[in-house]
């Protein structure tokens, strides 16, 4: 009799059991097919399925050097006609600033503050919203400074820049080569960080302040660094095979080099995608309201791509 019993106890409580298991099965597949929104996103290509790259404004003659601001607004360069543009999220561009000094490179600091490369004055300068610019550094060791070209803030102020040069009369520089600096965030003495590559050209690094990334036309390379406390740079290895101009990143840690087309590597250092574009990329940065837009300075044009990644 107790046997008997307990037959019937047991099959009364398997079918529950399976039935949970099944329960439990189903919220598996469903957990792996929907998954939280950073998961989903992960999986996601980068750019937005049949996404095309849209012209905002032609007729320039060399567009350079993106930055975005808190708002989602991006500022560009014309470096010949010597302009600094700002794309507005509602679409309209308007000039920022006349008379920029050939502005290239441009980056903003915390207080809004548009600090940009100037070729022809050889400078880091810094303009106020309302049009204030002021001289940050022009000098090193004494004397003046190439012709610096692009730039990275860090998170504690400090600022990264190359200095390399494009002209004709290349052993008369003062420098002596072509170099990256720092500029200590207290605004003191700079500090020679880079003297080794053969002509340093785009720089960008992570929002932890970590790791800089310096692109090198002339070795075909962009290489990573370590970001020491005082800013001083170790570890150097190789993060693409291509190191033509600008770079940025987006939130996964994706390096996108602007080297004819867009090419764009993993944090390992594999080229996992391309973006082509109408003419050749001189510079790149993410935009807009969310940051999902790729913004893309290309010689006479200034264009944009949708994105399935924000940008860092």
């Amino acid at each position: 009799m107790p046997i008997f019993v307990s037959r019937p106890a047991r099959s009364r409580r398997r079918p529950v059991a399976l039935a949970v298991l099944g329960v439990l099965g189903v919220l598996g597949v469903l957990a792996l097919t929907l998954g939280c929104p950073a998961e989903r996103e992960a999986h996601l290509p980068l750019v937005v399925d049949d996404a095309a790259i849209v012209k905002h404004a032609g007729g320039f003659l060399f567009t350079e050097g993106p930055a975005v601001d808190g708002e989602g607004n991006v500022f560009f360069s014309d470096i010949p006609n010597r302009r600094i543009h700002r794309w507005s999220v509602d679409g309209e561009i308007s000039v920022f600033r006349a008379a920029s000094g050939g502005a290239n490179g441009l980056y903003f600091d915390r207080d809004g503050n548009l600090i940009a490369c100037e070729m022809e004055t050889r400078a880091i300068t810094s303009t106020t919203p309302d049009g204030r610019v002021t001289i940050l550094a022009d000098e090193y060791d004494g004397k003046p400074l190439n012709m610096t070209n692009d730039l990275w803030i860090a998170p504690n102020g400090g600022i990264f820049f190359s200095d390399p040069y494009y002209g004709e009369d290349a052993d008369s520089l003062e420098q002596g080569g072509y170099h990256v600096y720092y500029l200590p965030p207290d605004g003191s003495a700079l500090v020679r960080v880079i003297d080794d590559l053969a002509q340093p050209n785009g720089v960008v690094g992570t929002p932890d302040g970590k790791t800089l990334y310096v692109a090198d036309p002339g070795s075909e390379k962009t290489y990573a660094y370590a970001i020491q406390v005082d800013g001083t740079l170790g570890g150097r290895r190789v993060a693409a095979d291509a190191g033509h101009d600008g770079l940025t990143l987006d939130e996964r840690g994706n390096l996108y080099v602007a080297d004819g087309v867009v090419k764009i590597y993993s944090s390992e250092g594999e080229r996992i995608s391309t973006i082509e574009t109408p003419e050749a990329p001189a510079n790149l940065t993410f935009g807009g309201p969310d940051r999902r837009t790729l913004f893309i300075t290309a010689r006479t044009g200034f264009y944009s791509i949708r994105m399935n990644v924000r940008g860092q």
